[in-house]
This record gives C-alpha cells, sequence and structure tokens, in this order.
C-alpha cells in the first residue's frame, strides 16, 4: 500500500518552516537588519552608552507592555496607562512628602492602581461598557487627578533614601537593577501564558467569550482580573520610574498608551483577542526603541518622529486586520 505525502498544514509543515513563520522570526529579522544599518549610519549606535541607554528606555516601559499584551489577548484594551503610571508616581511622591515611608508609599500607590483596574472591570463587566470608551474615560480623569493633586507642577523627591532609589538608578554588576525587574515580570508571565491552566482561560476568553463561557469559564472574571492587573502593573511602573527620576511629574507618559499599544500589536497581539505572546511584545518594545534611537541618533526632527511611530501603529494594526481576516 503506497503512503501518501503528508498534506500541508500543521502536522505536515517542517520546525524550520514554522520557525520562519513565527511573527517573533520576522521581527528580530528586522531588529538585526537595524542595528547592522546603523551600526553603518552612526558611529555611537552600538556603544555601551547608547545600548544601556536604550535598554533603560524601554525596559519600565516593557512592564507595562506585559500588561497591555495579557489585556489585549483578553479582548480588552487600555488607553490610560499613560495616565495610571503618573498617578502612581503622584501618589507615591505625594504620601513620601507627607511622611509616608516611600516603601509603603509605594505599596498604597501600586494598590491603588490596580483598584483603578478593578474600577474599569467593574464598568466592563458589570455595566457592560466597552474597555475603549471605560478606559478612555479613566486617562481623562487620571491625569485631571495627577494635576489637581501638584497643581500641574512635579512633585521634587530628593530626599529619597539611596536604598530606594537603587530600583531605578542602580545596578548589581554592569546590569542596571531595572533591566533585572523587567526580565523577571517578562520570564514570569511569558511562563505564565504558555504553561499554565490560569492564564490559558485568557487566550479561550479573548478567542471566543461567549464559547468559552459555555464550555465553563468565568469569562467576566477573567476579564476583570487582566484589567485590573495592567494597573497594577502601571503602577510598579510608576514606581519605578519615580525611584529612577528622584520626581513625580503629573504630566509623564502622555502618549505612553500609543507606544505600548503598537509594541504589543508589532508583536503578535491581536486586536481582536484570543492571540499574542510576551515575548513578541517585547520584541515589537525593542523594535520601537530601536527606531527611536536610530531617527534621534541621525537627527530626524521630533515632529517626523511622532509621525514615524503613528505610521508603525497604522502599519501594525492594518496587517493585524489582514492576517485576522485570512484567519476568519
Amino acid at each position: 500500500m503506497e503512503m501518501s505525502a503528508p498534506k500541508p498544514g500543521r502536522g505536515g509543515t517542517s520546525p524550520l518552516k514554522r520557525l520562519f513563520r513565527m511573527r517573533e522570526t520576522g521581527l528580530i529579522a528586522i531588529i538585526l537588519i537595524l542595528f547592522i544599518v546603523m551600526s553603518f549610519a552612526s558611529p555611537y549606535f552600538l556603544t555601551w552608552v547608547n545600548m544601556r541607554a536604550m535598554a533603560m528606555a524601554f525596559a519600565v516601559e516593557g512592564i507595562v507592555v506585559v500588561g497591555m499584551t495579557i489585556l489585549l489577548i483578553s479582548g480588552g484594551i487600555d488607553l490610560s496607562v499613560g495616565s495610571v503610571t503618573a498617578l502612581a508616581m503622584v501618589i507615591g511622591g505625594w504620601l513620601y512628602l507627607h511622611g509616608v515611608d516611600p516603601w509603603v508609599a509605594s505599596a498604597i500607590s501600586i494598590a491603588a492602581c490596580a483598584g483603578i483596574g478593578a474600577f474599569m472591570g467593574f464598568f466592563v463587566t458589570r455595566v457592560g461598557l466597552h474597555h475603549f470608551i471605560v478606559s478612555l474615560a479613566v486617562m481623562v480623569i487620571a491625569r485631571g487627578i495627577c494635576l489637581l493633586a501638584t497643581g500641574g507642577r512635579p512633585l521634587g523627591l530628593y530626599t529619597l533614601p539611596p536604598e530606594f532609589k537603587f530600583i531605578g538608578q542602580g545596578a548589581i554588576g554592569p546590569v542596571p537593577l531595572v533591566i533585572i525587574i523587567f526580565l523577571v515580570v517578562v520570564i514570569a508571565f511569558d511562563f505564565a501564558l504558555r504553561r499554565t491552566t490560569l492564564f490559558r482561560k485568557v487566550f479561550y476568553t479573548g478567542s471566543n467569550e461567549k464559547a468559552a463561557a459555555y464550555s465553563g469559564i468565568r469569562t467576566k472574571r477573567v476579564i476583570f482580573s487582566t484589567t485590573t492587573l495592567c494597573s497594577a502593573l502601571c503602577g510598579v511602573a510608576g514606581v519605578i520610574y519615580m525611584a529612577r527620576f528622584g520626581s513625580a511629574q503629573p504630566t509623564f507618559g502622555i502618549g505612553m498608551e500609543l507606544n505600548v499599544i503598537a509594541a504589543a500589536v508589532i508583536g503578535g497581539a491581536s486586536l481582536s483577542g484570543g492571540s499574542g505572546t510576551i515575548f513578541g511584545a517585547i520584541l515589537g518594545t525593542v523594535l520601537l526603541s530601536v527606531v527611536s534611537s536610530s531617527l534621534a541618533l541621525l537627527d530626524v526632527s521630533v515632529y517626523w518622529q511622532d509621525i514615524i511611530r503613528g505610521s508603525i501603529l497604522l502599519s501594525a494594526v492594518s496587517i493585524d486586520h489582514y492576517l485576522h481576516k485570512v484567519r476568519g
């Protein structure tokens, strides 16, 4: 009896072909090409100072990207991440200036941010509003609270103890602690998404909420939890920024939602929910950081930089829409 060749598909695809079809493989290739081009275009690009600056630039924002990616996979979105991150800085800074221990103040600010996420989750899961509308409202409210609490001026936190500043400014050997914290967060949540049953429910909910509910998954709880988690990670990022800059800036994070969403979508997270990886999102973050650094070194106007970043986001969303139609 003659054996037929395996039909094209998942079972008949070689590991090498699957590797080349992965979104992450393409991103790695693009990043490597940019590195090669920029190494010739600017003598300062491959210097340790620039590499460290790039890593520091995307590391803390990358923590927020992790939360946004998980939320996108569950079918949600959060436009308030920049404002909530700034609010974490303001709450922690304000409490410290009023005599609260900085560690306690930081814990309170992270808890407050988680509470904001729970607040949004309530309106999404119980009231029935869309993530977009709720997070847009919270974006404005949180920014207003920041400006109201500070009078629109940065809070100087120059007397923060050295052990607290170490979170944002210190290093273990040659590696900044910020990057180590970032890697721990990325590895932990990447493992959780790939290996744990709890986080697999996030994919099922984002792929088809009704089908997931019929199969016994408490989808509203999943959506509530991912919304809360995203805001809590914004709180963590805000505390690190506070320690890094030694101040609380009420206008910090304006436009952060653009970078965070762009990084997640470039990395393969679908705006329709149900797909995405932490590793891919971080590669998206690295790509945007490399692009920003390259544009700055090439002395491109900041106005053009905004246009280019917006164009990258539009391209990423268009690709995601096309891939979603093909899969559908």
